[in-house]
């Protein structure tokens, strides 16, 4: 049967913007040990599973995780305690049944994900495998694009830019090492380009610049220059992914939006699609999440009719992780591809059966970080255990993202002659 859970205890730590958040420890009857933390969002979909706080005004602003910790520690630990480690779905599903919510309100989807990860990295290391062969296989060898935030706007960063992520994908790169490289190489110019605008260099909470410029296009624009400058072809070794997070910039009457930094006031979901598809046809844009609200499924379903066959449309606050709204996604054709966000659910395997939907739909899924992070690198073991393909994790400017890169660096050595890396 394996080894047995022994001991599983939670505390309180701090994420990569200062917040509290959920760090769990487990010890095995083998003597293994293992430990796994939390992440955490800011632009949030409304039906991801609860992040349980504290709401005491007097720690943390009401940010603070005692609650969740307690909810490790007094009633999740006595009921797991004994059971094999290697029954990752069994123990996911009794945390579930021992929550009893849709959305895991009750224990917290911050407490219940804390376990489970420290589960599977315990069975793991038990098991004498890397986590990403013990999650995803023998054959799990395909290394994920780095579709690296090189720039900041919307509500990752105080500045005049509604888009929420632009991202510098190197699809062209022959190497995950190269690819790295190459995004890397164009972050650091792009930020001697806002220099030398008199632009701001300072970085938003995933790192990438955070610069007060003129429109959104005009952010396109100064990243293309950037990739040019760097040496690279625009569209051939590097592309662009961004990331609206439409529903920050939607009003309150559905279908409605207003991006006061494009100059183009209000509009409806039928313009800002014409506009997409002006910039797609203009730049070598390649991925697109989120492009309308979260409650705009109308939308998301014609956006996707008119460039779904040109690019990636990534649906993230429509889907957030969830089979339920996947499904819908998939029946109604609202999108080709799904963000995977671990804490949008809440389990380890709650999270591969929705990867597992996207697969046997003919989907594509991409794995995220969340803004708050810390330097856990599960995620970048569960990138190749899942064989996306593209992973986002933030900039070249902040450690608790380059943890992530790093780990793929050594996952790919550690592969040698067998990784793999390619973007279709």
């Amino acid at each position: 049967m394996g080894a047995k859970l022994t001991s599983i205890r939670g505390m309180e730590i701090l994420d990569s913007r200062g917040n509290p958040t959920v760090r769990v420890f487990v010890e095995l009857t083998d003597g293994t040990t293992a430990v796994a933390s939390v992440p955490s969002g800011a632009s949030t979909g409304e039906n991801e599973a609860l992040e349980l706080r504290d709401g005491d005004a007097h720690r943390y602003a009401g940010k603070g995780v005692l609650k969740a910790v307690a909810n490790v520690n007094e009633k999740i630990a006595p009921e797991l305690v004994g059971m094999t480690v290697f029954q990752q779905a069994l123990i996911d599903r009794k945390m579930i049944s021992l929550d009893g919510t849709e959305n895991k309100s009750n224990l917290g989807a911050n407490a219940i994900l804390g376990v489970s990860m420290a589960v599977a990295r315990a069975a793991a290391v038990s098991a004498g495998i890397p986590l990403y062969e013990y999650l995803g296989g023998s054959g799990a060898r395909r290394i994920p694009v780095p579709c690296m935030n090189i720039l900041n706007g919307g509500e990752h960063a105080d500045n005049s830019v509604d888009i929420q992520e632009f991202m510098a994908v190197p699809l062209g790169a022959p190497t995950f090492r190269e690819g790295l490289r190459y995004v890397a190489e164009t972050f650091h110019v792009l930020k001697g380009l806002l220099k030398g605008k008199g632009l701001a260099t300072s970085v938003g909470d995933e790192g990438g610049f955070a610069p007060n410029v003129g429109s959104n296009e005009e952010a396109i624009e100064i990243i293309i220059q950037a990739i040019e400058k760097a040496g690279y072809k625009p569209g051939t070794d590097i592309a662009i992914a961004l990331d609206s997070a439409a529903t920050s910039f939607a009003t309150d009457e559905k279908g409605a939006y207003n991006l006061k930094w494009s100059g183009a006031g209000p509009m409806k979901s039928d313009d800002l699609i014409a506009l997409s598809e002006r910039w797609v046809s203009k730049y070598p844009i390649v991925l697109w999440e989120d492009p309308l609200a979260e409650e705009d499924w109308e939308g998301f379903k014609n956006f996707t009719r008119r460039l779904g066959d040109k690019i990636e449309v990534v649906g993230d606050d429509l889907f957030v992780t969830n089979t339920k709204y996947i499904a819908r996604g998939i029946q109604e054709g609202s999108a080709n591809s799904s963000l995977i966000k671990l804490n949008q659910i809440g389990t380890v395997s709650e999270t591969i059966e929705a990867v597992r939907m996207c697969r046997d739909a003919g989907w594509r899924y991409f794995i995220s970080h969340r803004s708050g992070e810390t330097s856990d690198t599960f995620l970048a073991d569960f990138a190749v255990a899942m064989d996306g393909g593209h992973l986002k994790t933030g900039s070249a400017s902040r450690s608790e993202r380059i943890a992530k890169y790093n780990r793929l660096l050594e996952i790919e050595q550690d592969l040698k002659d067998s990784a793999l890396y390619y973007w279709k």
